[in-house]
């Protein structure tokens, strides 16, 4: 096989690739997890569906992967709004944003979709675990930056806290499907918390220096 022919193959390999990932993230966001198969997320694609078993091993494995590969995605969508973040009330007024543009694109069903597989295919479990992870890192690099300047750095830590505010998303978008209006008054209750850190953050040197020693002396206890 000439260098050029093998060039070519491996593209329209990875192109199969890809037509698969987003087959099974089409399947799953419109026909849920019970129908996820073989032969439906080939049909999405529009290949054959041996090419299944072929690229992916099995239908577990594929989901697993087209879990990654939609994180991923979405996290890259939104990566330079997060990066221009400057506050945590900003933080949490673009998770909102955030929020309802991933929902009107299918993707808060599909997380839905797949927390609810990870019940019952072993591999999904790792993989919306690792997507997760994701959202996570970002989300911590953005409170690092912001809180490290305000009378809160030195008392949050925002490992935790990003795994906090990603737990309350993904808690907020499950519960969307039973009581909307409930999720999107705990959105506002988010967005309030976020006024009061704000208003938190603009006073001036003194008060923030009787905000740390408070907060200090209530640590020590």
């Amino acid at each position: 096989m000439t260098p050029e022919r093998a060039k070519a193959e491996t593209a329209k390999s990875q192109e199969t690739k890809v037509r698969l990932l987003e087959g099974a993230l089409r399947t799953l966001t419109e026909q849920g997890i019970a129908k996820a198969s073989a032969r439906t997320v080939a049909a999405a694609a529009g290949v054959n569906q041996a090419l299944v078993f072929y690229h992916f091993g099995s239908v577990d494995e594929l989901l697993a992967a087209a879990c990654r590969y939609g994180a991923e995605n979405s996290v890259a969508r939104h990566r330079s709004r997060l990066a221009s973040v400057a506050s945590l009330s900003e933080l949490l007024a673009v998770g909102r944003r955030i929020h309802e543009e991933e929902r009107a694109g299918g993707h808060v069903a599909l997380l839905g979709q797949l927390l609810a597989g990870a019940q019952t295919h072993a591999a999904l479990g790792p993989a919306t675990a690792a997507g997760l992870e994701l959202w996570i890192a970002e989300i911590e690099q953005v409170l690092r930056r912001v809180l490290a300047t305000t009378p809160f750095g030195e008392f949050t830590d925002p490992a935790g806290l990003a795994r906090a505010l990603a737990a309350s998303f993904v808690g907020i978008e499950l519960y969307e499907g039973v009581d909307g209006a409930g999720a999107h008054a705990a959105l506002d209750a988010l967005e309030q918390l976020g006024a009061l850190v704000a208003a938190l953050e603009e006073l001036g040197p003194v008060a923030q220096r009787a905000v740390r020693h408070h907060l200090r002396r209530t640590n020590r206890r």
